[in-house]
């Protein structure tokens, strides 16, 4: 079998790497091994948190929206319940916007809605 040294290819593949490895601290930006495997590294973790972003995010708007609920004396859940119930199909990221945006009154209407709704479904011994 002949041999092959794979001339140039090696070369781009390496600094490809060391491409990407640009901006790395010390020899993970020198060494082609340590360039490797930190960027294989940081693959993972680009691919692993693009994913957890989304669920922070989500975590934000519910804190967000939780405490703005509570200053029109309702929880998370009875608000978010109420609006289910009343039919609103605002998410959570636009309820986010609108709890910490400066004018509390479109939130103050939404979390009455909210209420209103609530109360009619309760039954009357309730």
């Amino acid at each position: 079998m002949p041999r092959v040294k794979r001339g140039p290819k090696r070369a781009q593949k390496r600094k490809r790497v060391l491409k990407l490895a640009s901006g790395y601290w010390g020899t993970k930006s020198k060494a082609y091994r340590m360039a490797q495997q930190a960027v294989d590294r940081a693959g993972k973790s680009a691919y692993r948190d693009r994913r957890r972003r989304k669920r922070d995010f989500r975590s934000l708007w519910i804190v967000r929206i939780n405490a703005a609920a509570h200053l029109h004396g309702l929880s998370y859940s009875r608000l978010i319940a109420g609006l289910k119930l009343a039919g609103s199909e605002l998410n959570r990221k636009m309820l986010a916007e609108l709890a910490a945006a400066p004018d509390p009154k479109p939130f103050a209407e939404l979390a009455a809605l909210a209420r209103l709704a609530l109360e009619k479904a309760a039954p009357a011994g309730d």
